[in-house]
């Protein structure tokens, strides 16, 4: 299996977006300052995650991004998918031809691997994981947007695995 940065960066960018979708769009900018990941690279990833309907655009002044519909019914699993980001510990990238174009011993291990993955990161949903840092930081959304401006504080330490 390889998870790459894409798919990490977007799970992260979307936390983020989902974080602060209460005050209007977020733009990338921000994203990119607080999480410290490239404006080109947010572009790319919000350009796809804007294709897969995860996400919407709001153009002009105050524009940015929103989530296209609510954190409850966007999945890890949906936002991987949609980066392009494939789950896949075998080999042959499921053909069955691991070995000189035959099936390998331990391909069902590798097969089962993959779809364990995906049952995981399709119960998770990008609510819970805003839920999971709300809670790092007792439910106020203030203390992470503090946070990245005058730097870690005993309050704000928790932050430090959100960055």
């Amino acid at each position: 299996m390889r998870l790459t940065t894409k798919g990490r960066f977007a799970v992260t960018a979307m936390i983020d977006l989902a974080l602060r979708s209460g005050e209007g769009p977020v733009t990338l900018a921000g994203i990119s300052d607080r999480q410290k990941i490239s404006l080109s690279y947010l572009e790319q990833l919000f350009g796809k995650l804007r294709r897969h309907s995860l996400v919407d655009s709001v153009r002009g002044p105050g524009g940015g991004y929103c989530l296209a519909r609510p954190g409850m019914q966007i999945t890890v699993a949906d936002i991987v998918r949609a980066v392009d980001e494939t789950l896949d510990a075998t080999q042959c990238g499921g053909k069955e031809n691991c070995k000189d174009e035959e099936r390998c011993m331990t391909h069902d291990l590798w097969a089962t691997l993959n779809f364990k993955m995906y049952e995981y990161l399709t119960s998770v949903t990008l609510s819970d994981l805003v839920d999971s840092q709300l809670k790092k930081v007792g439910g106020d959304i203030a203390v992470l947007k503090d946070a990245r401006r005058i730097g870690p504080s005993p309050r704000t330490k928790s932050l430090e695995a959100f960055a």
